[in-house]
């Protein structure tokens, strides 16, 4: 849209990306600070450990706009270096809430005490929000819960890799569950779903992520009707969502906008889910709702026999079009700017 960006980005992991210096006028990197002292300072460790002097130096040498993309990246928000620089900032859930979230469903004691303090740090730094010129909830339950407690809160969906709804016609041969399995959300979703949906189920089930526990790969050995595709590439992932004949994606947790649940909505055919998943999203009437895994079990049965037509297709890119269009989104950050 002809907008210069200077990418500043923390390493962790992931190697440094020649494609963003096609797209971006300069791409900066920062190690990020993962020493476990930073467990017991007083600002969040997601935020304590992506703090860097040079970046700050950077950022602060000129008099362009700041995008922060996600609270996490948000410790330089409140500093007087910036002060006089338009800062807008891009918040990917309440993230308290989501820690909470987090917390609730942890069964490692170490684990569910660090997600239970972060939480309440992060409710406590979610206040420097204030200090933002203008802070884009992701989705239209975030920013009602925002705008409670800030005046300069915008609602932007979020941005996705589909152009154009995809979804093949007919009928696939299994179900699909896709997420990031070391998360715990996404384990219990995925447990949720082999031992209460599938279990007796003559439907198979394809579970595809990363790093899954112990108990998942446990619970899945020795169903025949179930398969787990752990860390394959997203290619794969996009395959498996095109021609699976539902994507089924159960959550316990109703914090922002689930990016798989587009990925499923652009590229899938019939999309089954509870509500937490698609409460205040807009997506409601794409999706077939069950709520509990009876319920579930049930518009399972309805489903596989039935092809996926081109309506449900022209409904999707109707709306999909409305309300997830990039470029309009985009127009609405330019327009802030």
């Amino acid at each position: 849209m002809g907008v210069g960006v200077h990418l500043h980005c923390f390493k962790y992991g992931r190697e440094e990306s020649s494609k963003l210096n096609e797209i971006c006028v300069s791409v900066n990197y920062y190690e990020r600070r993962m020493s476990n002292k930073l467990l017991f300072s007083s600002e969040p460790f997601i935020i304590a450990s992506r703090r860097s002097e040079k970046l700050l130096e950077n950022i602060s040498r000129d008099e362009f706009p700041i995008l922060f993309e996600g609270l996490h990246c948000c410790a330089y928000l409140p500093s007087k270096e910036l002060s006089k620089k338009k800062k807008i900032v891009r918040t990917h859930n309440i993230e308290h809430d989501y820690y909470r979230g987090l917390a609730d469903v942890e069964t490692k004691m170490m684990k569910r005490w660090y997600f239970r303090r972060e939480a309440k740090k992060l409710q406590h730094f979610e206040k420097n929000l204030s200090l933002a010129d203008a802070v884009l909830a992701i989705s239209p339950a975030d920013a009602k819960s925002l705008s409670s407690r800030y005046d300069n809160v915008h609602h932007v969906m979020a941005f996705h890799p589909y152009e154009n709804v995809i979804s093949k016609t007919g009928r696939g041969n299994f179900a699909l569950y896709h997420g990031n399995l070391e998360v715990g959300e996404n384990n219990q979703a995925a447990l949720f779903l082999v031992n209460d949906v599938f279990k007796n189920l003559d439907i198979q089930l394809v579970i595809a992520g990363n790093n899954p526990s112990a108990e998942l790969k446990k619970n899945v050995a020795g169903k025949n009707n179930i398969v787990l595709k752990a860390n394959i590439p997203t290619a794969e992932i996009d395959e498996l969502i095109a021609n699976a004949h539902v994507n089924i994606l159960p959550t316990f947790q109703a914090t922002g906008i689930k990016l798989k649940l587009l990925a499923a909505l652009f590229q899938g055919r019939f999309c089954l889910v509870n509500s937490p998943m698609v409460a205040n999203t807009g997506l409601e009437s794409l999706c077939v709702i069950g709520e509990t895994a009876p319920a579930m079990i049930s518009q399972l049965k309805k489903l596989v026999a039935q092809d996926f037509n081109g309506e449900e297709i022209e409904r999707r890119k109707i709306l999909l079009a409305e309300k997830f269009s990039n470029r309009k989104n985009a127009e609405k950050i330019l327009e802030l700017i």
